[in-house]
């Protein structure tokens, strides 16, 4: 991945190519945004251009260098790995980081450290890379990918640059998706409308047949939400445990269910939904739905959220939600 094939973030691949030009790139930054925004892309190729045989703003894609870091055998690119899918243990960034960070590096100017979901390190793995980005060798750079700030302790915060991801332009998104994945203008359209300016998000969608399932699940739900007696929500809730890994999806898609009623009832016009297909059913919901009990489903599945996040189990709190979402 170059800086030249990412979509959107212009402000942020400017920001790099301008400490590159001028010569103070820094010791430590930080990417935050949601899952699948870019934030991935945008760390490689910062590093890939780091290290860069040409040392130009771009990388050259024919030097060794170049090649080592598109295969992902750059021995000075190093991503750090942890056997926890919840935790970066204080071991971890010790081993991988705090260790190794002054062994110079093999043939790059840089010695970079790119750590994701760096919101899952605990403080003693915090507190231990903070030893290490508060007095670096002239050559490291630590790059922290995170979907969430508060995670992070303010000190490091205070000794980062942190560069926050916007959503990319539905017109950028549109057309990338209508190129490289040949869609006709209505699949792009909800594409884009669904991922709400993260382009991974649309991808997903258009080239991932589960995650397109995923979608009419929660459509077919929310359909006949109000006619399911217990049998049929005991199905839905073995439907829903189907997609346990894209649990977080599939209530964000349950939330735009309701929202787009909320359009229908605030505008009365089908052109601001997402659903559009389902204009009739989402009318109807409409016709029958109040502001306060729209408000209440959505705090039900804002609730939801934070239980899946504390580890409850998932077929309780689905079970609670939907029955929360019959209601009316």
């Amino acid at each position: 991945m170059d800086f030249h094939q990412i979509v959107g973030h212009e402000d942020i691949i400017k920001h790099f190519k301008s400490s590159i030009e001028t010569g103070r790139v820094g010791h430590a930054y930080i990417l935050c945004g949601e899952e699948n925004s870019g934030r991935s892309s945008l760390a490689f190729s910062f590093a890939k251009t780091l290290e860069c045989d040409n040392g130009g703003l771009d990388p050259c894609n024919t030097c060794p260098s170049c090649i080592k870091a598109d295969t992902g055998n750059h021995p000075d690119i190093i991503t750090v790995q942890h056997e926890k899918p919840n935790l970066i243990s204080v071991d971890e960034i010790r081993e991988q980081v705090v260790q190794t960070m002054d062994v110079r590096p093999y043939n790059g100017k840089y010695k970079i450290y790119i750590i994701g979901d760096a919101q899952l390190m605990n403080d003693a793995a915090q507190n231990a890379l903070l030893k290490t980005i508060e007095e670096p060798p002239a050559y490291g750079v630590v790059i922290l990918i995170t979907n969430s700030l508060e995670k992070l302790l303010p000190t490091i915060l205070s000794r980062c640059i942190t560069l926050s991801l916007k959503p990319v332009k539905e017109r950028d998104m549109q057309e990338y998706l209508i190129s490289h994945y040949r869609l006709d203008e209505a699949k792009a359209r909800f594409c884009v409308e669904y991922a709400q300016g993260n382009l991974g998000k649309a991808i997903m969608l258009a080239t991932n047949e589960d995650y397109e399932a995923l979608v009419h699940s929660v459509i077919r739900l929310e359909k006949e939400i109000f006619q399911m007696d217990i049998e049929e929500v005991e199905e839905a809730i073995e439907a829903c445990a189907k997609y346990k890994m894209n649990i977080g999806e599939y209530l964000d898609l349950m939330m735009m269910w309701y929202r787009d009623i909320l359009m229908l009832k605030v505008t009365g016009k089908p052109d601001k939904i997402i659903f559009r297909e389902e204009y009739s059913a989402l009318r109807e919901h409409a016709n029958y739905l109040s502001y306060n009990e729209l408000e209440d489903k959505a705090r039900a599945i804002e609730n939801a959220k934070v239980r899946l996040n504390a580890n409850a189990r998932l077929e309780d709190v689905m079970r609670l939600l939907i029955m929360t979402l019959k209601e009316k």
